[in-house]
C-alpha cells in the first residue's frame, strides 16, 4: 500500500461508495475530465469507466507506479502526467478544449488550485472534489457570514458552487484532523470583469487580510497620502457583497 505523505497532503479515501458518489457528480458536458492527485486511484477506477476523454496529473512517483501498475488502461495510454498541477500549462492539456477537473484535493493546497482554476476559467467550466469542510463553507458563503472571505468573492466571482456531502474523516488512510465536504463549481454567466480585475483582487485580499478593520482602515496602506470617502468606507469586508467590491474597485482606481 502507498504510504501518505504529510509533505504532500495526502489522506487517501477508502470508501468506494463515496468515491463513486463524487465521480457521479460531475456534469462533464465538455467530454473531458482531468483528476488531479490520484493517488491510489479510488477515483480513477470510476473515471475509467465513463465515456469522456481522461487525463491524470500526479506528482506523487510512488503513486504513479502503483497506478500504472493497477490500471493497464492508464500505463498503455499514457494518460498519466507526472508534473505539479500547480506549476502545469493547462491551455493544451486537451487540444486547446475545455475540460472538467476532478479530485480529492491535498488540504494543504486546496485554495492554490482555486486560484489557478480562476486563472483558466475560459476553459474549465467545471470543478467536482473533496476539501477541509471549512473551506468548502467559506467557498459557499454569503456576504454577511463569518465564513465569508477571499475564497467566497474570488470564486464566486466566476463560479456558482454547491456544497454537495459531508465526508466523515474516517474513510480516509490515515484519518484527518478535520470533517471534508465536496463541492461542485459551475462557470457562470460572467465573462467581463467589470472593473480592473488585478486590483479587485488586491482590494478583496488586503481588505480580508484586516477583516476587523473597517475598510477605511485597512486599505490606508494602499492609498497612500490620497484620500477617499465612500459609504464602503465604514464597512467591514464581510459586509460587501460582489457587486460592491466591483464598484468599490472602480471608485479606487479613479484616484490612484
Amino acid at each position: 500500500m502507498i504510504r501518505a505523505k504529510k509533505s504532500l497532503g495526502q489522506h487517501f479515501l477508502k470508501d468506494k461508495n463515496i468515491a463513486e458518489k463524487i465521480v457521479a457528480s460531475l456534469k462533464a458536458t465538455t467530454g473531458n475530465i482531468l483528476e488531479v492527485g490520484p493517488g491510489t486511484g479510488v477515483l480513477t477506477q470510476f473515471l475509467l469507466r465513463r465515456p469522456e476523454k481522461l487525463k491524470l496529473v500526479e506528482i506523487d512517483r510512488e503513486s504513479i507506479a502503483f497506478l500504472r501498475e493497477t490500471y493497464p488502461e492508464i500505463r498503455e495510454s499514457g494518460i498519466m502526467y507526472q508534473e505539479d498541477f500547480l506549476k502545469m500549462e493547462l491551455g493544451n492539456l486537451f487540444g486547446n478544449n475545455s475540460f472538467s477537473i476532478a479530485g480529492n484535493f491535498p488540504y494543504n493546497i486546496s485554495s492554490q488550485i482555486f486560484f489557478k482554476v480562476i486563472k483558466y476559467r475560459e476553459i474549465i467550466p467545471e470543478v467536482v472534489g473533496m476539501v477541509q469542510k471549512e473551506v468548502a463553507e467559506r467557498m459557499v458563503a454569503a456576504p454577511g457570514k463569518k465564513t465569508y472571505g477571499i475564497l467566497s468573492v474570488l470564486l464566486q466571482r466566476w463560479y456558482d458552487i454547491e456544497y454537495l456531502f459531508t465526508v466523515d474523516e474516517n474513510v480516509f488512510i490515515p484519518p484527518p484532523k478535520v470533517k471534508s465536504a465536496v463541492i461542485r463549481m459551475t462557470r457562470n454567466d460572467r465573462q467581463d470583469m467589470q472593473c480592473d480585475e488585478n486590483l479587485f483582487i488586491s482590494l478583496v485580499k488586503t481588505t480580508f487580510n484586516q477583516r476587523r478593520k473597517t475598510i477605511r482602515n485597512s486599505i490606508k496602506p494602499l492609498l497612500g497620502d490620497k484620500t477617499y470617502d465612500c459609504s464602503f468606507m465604514g464597512m467591514r469586508p464581510e459586509q460587501l457583497s460582489i457587486e460592491q467590491f466591483i464598484d468599490f474597485t472602480n471608485e479606487i482606481e479613479k484616484i490612484l
